[in-house]
């Protein structure tokens, strides 16, 4: 059932007051282990609230389709029940033969997550096939499948979730709530951050620090790093100062939070930074970007100072930014 209310948000229905009540009155560890059981079970249904209005949950979902493949990684982190998810065009580098994103594709074939669609090519009938109890979807990027929002809707109670607005957190206790796994979602953020506090205070990043984030595809628009985004807010953790690049530069046709899609023409107004952290890069990369006479006289390149911090790194997630807070461990460190 859908309720067309937007909000950004999450909420329970008022059974998970009832819970709270039923607990409270146990006396005695018979009468304690009944009202955990009717607290479960009075956790469902449940309304959530997300960026297309409001979806009514049954029960705890068991059959979970992501129409969106840079989510699936964070539901797979959480343990969500995802058995299908969209898949990339790539076979090779930034994905394995499945079209699962490299940083989570062994987890996925392990948990017998099967490939659903190629992206830009949305299947209705195969949704369909997966009977699943929840479907979600994305509100922008490659994986967006929004405009077919109320056909899916039909299909299954269907949540809208954001991705480039917030980091994988974030995006994770969201996901917990629509799942009933919120201990885990809270359990695995947790980790991740202590990690990543452990990594910062190793490093001992000097004060003001500045850094860019950049993917580069040479001779053309490559996506900068804005301060609001995933990646930004990543390294800000581990003590550096993102710099926002030139918006007079972005060619982007929607307003983004995570990258402004610069201009050629732009990157050497744009990447000013002390470092130059380079996404969905290898090493080849690095030479491209250093090499090209136009980006010569940036800082980071005067410096010495850019990195590839590999091909995966370009959607974050647990693993993916898991796998960035090793190399910063390991390489950077090393530098």
């Amino acid at each position: 059932m859908r309720l067309p209310l937007p909000k950004k948000a999450l909420a329970l229905t008022a059974t998970a007051i009832m819970a709270l009540t039923l607990g409270a009155c146990s006396d005695g560890a018979a009468e304690a282990e009944s009202t955990e059981s009717a607290a479960a079970s009075a956790e469902w249904p449940r309304i959530i609230v997300h960026e297309a209005g409001e979806t009514v949950l049954d029960a705890k979902p068991e059959n979970i389709v992501s129409t969106s493949l840079s989510v699936t990684g964070t539901l797979l982190a959480i343990d969500a029940p995802v058995t299908s998810t969209s898949v990339s065009t790539a076979r090779s580098g930034t994905a394995d033969e499945n079209g699962f994103f490299s940083q989570w594709a062994d987890v996925a074939v392990e948990r017998g997550v099967e490939p659903l669609y190629t992206i830009g090519e949305l299947d209705l009938e195969a949704v369909i096939a997966e009977d699943p109890d929840l479907i979600v979807v994305s509100t922008s990027g490659a994986d967006s499948v929004l405009d077919q929002y109320d056909a899916l809707s039909e299909i299954a109670p269907t949540i809208v979730v954001n991705y480039g607005d917030q980091t994988w957190q974030d995006l994770a206790v969201e996901l917990g709530e629509a799942t009933g796994l919120e201990e885990k979602a809270a359990s695995v953020v947790e980790e991740f951050d202590a990690s990543a506090a452990k990594t910062a205070e190793a490093l001992a990043i000097e004060e003001g620090t500045t850094a860019s984030i950049v993917s580069f595809n040479a001779g053309d628009v490559s996506p900068v790093g804005k301060s609001t985004g995933p990646h930004s807010q990543l390294l800000t953790a581990l003590g550096f100062t993102v710099v926002d690049p030139d918006e007079q530069f972005d060619t982007s046709t929607q307003k983004r939070e995570d990258f402004a899609f610069t201009s050629y023409e732009g990157l050497s107004a744009s990447v000013t930074g002390d470092y130059t952290f380079l996404i969905s890069s290898t090493e080849a990369t690095v030479e491209a970007f250093t090499g090209d006479p136009t980006l010569a006289n940036l800082p980071s390149v005067q410096a010495g100072q850019v990195y590839s911090m590999g091909p995966e790194s370009f959607r974050l997630d647990y693993f993916s930014a898991s796998d960035i807070i090793d190399w910063f461990n390991t390489s950077f460190a090393a530098k």
